[in-house]
Order: C-alpha cells, then sequence, then structure tokens
C-alpha cells in the first residue's frame, strides 16, 4: 500500500485512540466476558453475545489503527506557501450557485472529517483544489452533480 499523508496531529490522533482502546476499551470489553460468562449458560447470553461482538469490533479497530499509523507518513505544515493550496492548506470556498462560504483543511485519508471540516487530498474536492490559488474558480464533480467553487481565502494552521 502507498504511504498516505498525515499531519502531525492526526497522527498523534491516531496513536492515542489505538492506546486508549488497548488499555481502557480492551480490558473493559474483556472484563464484561467475563461477567457475562459468569452468568451461565453462554449459547442464549445476549450479553456474551455483545460482548463478543464488541471484542471482535476493538481488535478490528486495533489492525485498522495500526495499519494507517505504519502506511502514514507525517507532512510538517511549517513554511507552508499561502498562494498556492497543498496538503495542509485551510481553504476558504463560495459556491458559486449559492453564494453560501465554506471552509475547509486539507488533510490525509486517515484523517479526513466531515464533521471538523477536514477533508482528504484524495477527495474529488480535495484533488480539484491542490494547487490553486485565491480567486481560482474550480469545478468539482461530486456524487450530487457537479459543483462550481470560488477559492477565496487560503491559509495554514496557525498563520494568516
Amino acid at each position: 500500500m502507498a504511504k498516505m499523508p498525515i499531519t502531525k496531529a492526526g497522527y498523534e490522533k491516531l496513536k492515542r485512540e489505538l492506546e486508549y482502546i488497548r488499555t481502557v476499551s480492551l480490558p473493559e470489553n474483556i472484563r464484561d466476558i467475563e461477567v457475562a460468562r459468569a452468568h451461565g449458560d453462554i449459547t442464549e447470553n445476549a450479553e456474551f453475545a455483545a460482548a463478543k461482538e464488541r471484542q471482535s469490533f476493538l481488535q478490528g479497530r486495533i489492525a485498522e489503527l495500526e495499519n494507517n499509523l505504519a502506511t502514514s507518513y507525517v507532512v510538517s505544515l511549517d513554511g507552508l506557501p499561502t498562494d498556492k493550496i497543498v496538503f495542509g492548506s485551510i481553504v476558504t470556498l463560495e459556491d458559486t450557485n449559492t453564494g453560501s462560504r465554506i471552509t475547509y483543511q486539507l488533510v490525509g485519508p486517515f484523517e479526513s472529517d466531515l464533521k471538523e471540516n477536514k477533508i482528504s487530498v484524495t477527495s474529488p474536492i480535495g484533488k480539484a483544489l491542490i494547487g490553486k490559488s485565491a480567486g481560482d474558480e474550480v469545478s468539482v464533480k461530486t456524487p450530487g452533480g457537479t459543483r462550481e467553487f470560488e477559492i477565496v481565502d487560503i491559509c495554514i494552521v496557525g498563520k494568516k
């Protein structure tokens, strides 16, 4: 698998989640399995089945996080240009049809989170924005149809 870019903050967040699952969630789950097993017949024990399902989920998440960390490389956001959109840029876009504005940070695929307005550089919008400058217009094919945006502003975390 190709290496994926990630910010230092994103990398640290993945490491913290992995550590939390290993040191808190998994031990809690083991206790839940033991308690459910103590209730007797496990063949008809919903608590036991739920705890085993949770254990499977946690083990899968651990494997996913380990893989994400192993296939990531940290990109420093120090000294990045603010005249062109690059990995780590914070970009304010205006929808040319509605006039509404939205601000996104371009990050790696392992840390993208629409709730935090972090989009992946590998997403359709991310790909369309890379290399563009303030004032440029971009056309993005999305599942809901083609959208047109004007780039209003570009900055880097901690800079304006």
